[in-house]
């Protein structure tokens, strides 16, 4: 793996994208005209952004993993190559196996309004305890006015599969209590809280409790009404028919350990998924792109 001054020589670019050590941890940092983006090599997890001018996008709790293998909480989480508990074996890890695995930074570029980061990985022989196939994964980050993450998957292997996952996105509110989240009116959604039952949102998204939903047939955008910042963040997407809406609420935070004692009124999750019955399957050398956008406006 190389270190932080070999890829500013192969990767960095001139007081816009390097690379350097945060906490123990490899991180890529990009500064432009447009934003500020900061990227960890381990697991691809983009830990911040936000366009300037603007306050930060992504949560990031301030209570850091005592193992060197658990992600940090916050920022955005690649959950691949299953989304939640594993269907057939509950022992297996939560969201799959590459969110604390070091990805390989493969290409950088300057574009006109915009900096681009490349990062990928595979499965290893010892994955297939895991998930016995084989891929590849790209994350392609565009980091400028608007941030865009392209998850791709390609199937390397002899033997077709099927897939879910998400960019599990922990997006920063002022408070909770001063949020909705539309686009998701008149769909169905899977309560996870009540053992999956079916229901149906009528009206925007209010969170006064905690919720875990999989909301179904959702190709369109998601937008999180923050009254307190007198923003909105605007999420678009594609490759994706499902989304997931999540927050832990008191009793829940207080069960994990990385979230402070009132973290979970400053975020919520709003996530690109392939979830519920939003099922990818992949032939041999085939590929899917899951991709989001993440926009912040005004007012």
């Amino acid at each position: 793996m190389k270190d932080a001054a070999e890829l500013d020589r192969e990767f960095g670019i001139e007081n816009e994208l390097g690379f350097a050590e945060m906490e123990g941890e490899p991180i890529a940092w990009i500064r432009n005209a447009a934003c500020s983006a900061t990227i960890a090599r381990k697991g691809a997890q983009v830990l911040s952004w936000y366009p300037q001018g603007h306050a930060e996008v992504f949560w990031v709790s301030p209570i850091r993993p005592k193992h060197s293998e658990i992600t940090i909480r916050g920022g955005v989480p690649i959950c691949w190559p299953w989304f939640g508990p594993h269907p057939d074996d509950p022992t297996k890890p939560i969201h799959g196996f590459v969110c604390g695995r070091r990805w390989t930074v493969t290409g950088s570029s300057k574009l006109a309004q915009a900096t681009e980061l490349v990062l990928k990985t595979e499965t290893t022989p010892a994955d297939a305890v895991l998930w016995p196939y084989q891929a590849e994964l790209t994350l392609r980050i565009i980091a400028g006015a608007t941030l865009k993450l392209e998850l791709t998957t390609r199937n390397t292997g002899t033997k077709a599969f099927d897939l879910t996952g998400a960019l599990h996105s922990y997006l920063y509110v002022s408070d909770i209590s001063q949020v909705e989240i539309c686009g998701f009116e008149g769909l169905d959604y899977l309560d996870k809280l009540d053992a999956y039952a079916r229901k149906r949102q009528t009206g925007p998204i209010i969170i006064n409790g905690e919720v875990d939903r999989i909301y179904l047939g959702h190709s369109d955008r998601a937008v999180v009404r923050d009254f307190g910042l007198g923003r909105a963040i605007v999420i678009s997407k594609s490759g994706s028919t499902s989304s997931v809406v999540w927050n832990p609420w008191e009793g829940r935070a207080k069960t994990f350990g990385d979230i402070p004692e009132d973290g979970y009124r400053h975020f919520v999750c709003v996530e690109t998924a392939n979830a519920g019955d939003d099922v990818i399957h992949l032939e041999p050398g085939a590929e899917h792109t899951l991709m989001a956008e993440f926009q912040v406006a005004t007012g």
